[in-house]
């Protein structure tokens, strides 16, 4: 993972990122293989987030050329396993917790378009929308977005099914 990371320009990685379906994250906020702390956390967990945040110009791997701000908690304390199996707890401030809460939300199922103001959101959603054609174009496949939306209104309108109960003659 670290190498997908470095190969990406990329400071944290989340597994599910890559096809990975576990609870792992691999983040360095140096950026720079054999710079700073390579650091892997398996299982993670906040025991408790800073009641201050603070609003900083994030990028995602998914979603690439894509840079908004986010607002975050400032510090975070969380429970993890390293590589070796070790269990640990560790205070996070700056940097390193913003990127753990990044691809700790990536564990969870939430982007980091999920945490935008509507207005940040607002300012992006034409990027977006091209990523979003891009993608359709080079798979030939539905966005995971678009998969979810028609999802959403099959479950509204009952898979199809008529609004009123219809008659059978006899």
């Amino acid at each position: 993972m670290f190498d997908v990371m470095y190969k990406t320009d990329g400071i944290g990685l989340a597994a599910p990122q890559v096809g990975i379906n576990v609870q792992l994250m691999v983040f360095n906020p140096v950026g720079e293989r054999g710079e700073g702390e390579e650091i892997v956390l398996v299982n993670p967990r906040v025991n408790k987030y800073s009641k201050k945040t603070l609003l900083y110009n994030e990028g995602c791997l998914s979603f690439p050329g894509i840079y908004a701000d986010v607002e975050r908690p400032e510090t975070v304390k969380i429970d993890a396993w390293d590589i070796n199996g070790d269990r640990f707890t560790v205070n996070l401030s700056g940097l390193p917790a913003r990127v753990f809460q990044h691809e700790y939300d990536h564990l969870q199922g939430i982007l980091f378009f999920d945490r935008m103001s509507e207005q940040v959101l607002d300012s992006i959603r034409t990027e977006l929308q091209a990523l979003e054609m891009k993608y359709e174009e080079k798979t030939g496949l539905p966005s995971p977005e678009k998969i979810e939306t028609q999802k959403q209104k099959k479950v509204a309108t009952g898979f199809g099914k008529p609004k009123a109960p219809v008659q059978l003659s006899t």
